[in-house]
């Protein structure tokens, strides 16, 4: 059998020193450094956080073994080490996220502008030397909108292919607010997608300790961006514009689509809806039997989930496959192709669903 194409939809860079080098010296107070706890408690393994701001936000240490990759692969510190992983792994490309804007970093505009400008041109660097087979996700500036479009002018002209998004209050505004319909709207132009991604807008100052933001602050973020954008109709106002629910899984996708019907349908039977219809407004959104094929979501599932009945809900045009790539948690992929055509040679997903979750659906939705 011809071996398949593969597109690694979620990815990750640790980021490391050299990440902060396009700090100017003018903003040099927002430099991320690195720090150890004085008193580490015995039995605990090593720990070290980046200061950033005054603030503490967590530097995992990561463990070869499990994670099965090495620093030098995980910081990106030797790009064709990378590189000779992925062949051995028959991955073509990978799409690139960060680890520490997953959360948000900072609260003032002017040292999240400084880091996410440094981390932006540091990773465009070291990507342009993959040859176009390592990708990344342009973290924007949002407190900042002027800014935050520049950053994605940046970013497309270097090899970017989407831009992130956290799916709760980020900039203290959720993601329907109509103050990022510029960012929207500048993606769009540029053919970049939002990838709403587990995580959240809420700064996590509390703790050095590997313990991650939990489903609440993690996955959950993600599922409410799209409830948020269809009944806020932002998918329709941007009607080329690709979103993407990157590793939270995919089994809410039938609890998205039940709610989101059931709540309209009893708006439409409310005298809220007799009101709107009286003075000449559109219902608040509309749900089509494949919402999140007629709003271009396009979600990571993990293979191991209940495809046949997700496939009920959702397209099989509209899934990707992630390995999560760097990073050694439950979102862990190793080994998605086979697991992915074992389950089409057991007659549980079609056959074509295979070639599309691994290859197909990754290049239409970053616009590879």
């Amino acid at each position: 059998m011809e071996s398949l194409r593969v597109i690694d939809a979620d990815t990750h860079v640790d980021e490391t020193d050299d990440t902060w080098v396009y700090v100017p010296l003018a903003q040099e107070e927002f430099k991320p450094t690195t720090g150890f706890p004085r008193n580490p408690r015995p039995g605990l393994p090593l720990s070290r956080y980046w200061v950033i701001d005054g603030h503490r936000k967590q530097r995992k240490i990561r463990d070869d073994v499990k994670s099965r990759t090495t620093v030098e692969q995980r910081e990106l510190l030797d790009v064709e080490a990378r590189l000779r992983h992925m062949d051995e792994l028959g991955t073509e490309m990978q799409i690139i996220y960060p680890t520490l804007f997953l959360v948000e970093p900072a609260t003032r505009a002017e040292a999240e502008l400084t880091i996410t400008r440094s981390y932006n041109r540091w990773l465009a660097e070291r990507c342009a030397l993959s040859h176009g087979r390592l990708r990344w996700v342009c973290v924007p500036p949002l407190r900042n909108m002027d800014e935050a479009l520049e950053e994605l002018s940046f970013a497309k002209d270097h090899g970017a292919c989407g831009v992130l998004k956290k799916g709760d209050r980020e900039a203290d505004r959720w993601p329907s607010d109509p103050y990022f319909f510029p960012l929207y709207e500048e993606a769009e132009r540029l053919d970049l997608p939002i990838c709403f991604h587990t995580g959240t807008g809420t700064p996590d100052f509390t703790s050095t300790l590997d313990i991650g933001p939990g489903f609440m602050r993690g996955k959950a973020p993600v599922i409410n961006a799209v409830f948020a954008l269809v009944q806020g109709r932002v998918p329709h106002q941007f009607p080329k514009l690709r979103f993407g629910c990157i590793e939270a899984g995919a089994s809410w996708v039938p609890l998205v689509h039940y709610s989101l019907k059931r709540s309209h349908e009893t708006f439409d039977q409310s005298s809220g809806a007799d009101f709107a219809r009286a003075i000449g407004k559109e219902p608040r959104y509309e749900v089509a039997d494949d919402v999140f094929m007629a709003n271009r979501f396009y979600i990571t599932c993990q293979v191991d989930e209940d495809l046949p009945m997700l496939l009920k809900y959702i397209s099989e045009d509209n899934l990707l496959v992630g390995s999560d790539y760097t990073h050694q948690d439950q979102s862990q992929e190793h080994g998605f192709v086979p697991k992915l055509q074992e389950r089409a040679d057991r007659g549980e997903i079609p056959q074509s669903a295979v070639k599309r979750i691994v290859y197909d659906n990754p290049k239409a939705f970053y616009g590879l």
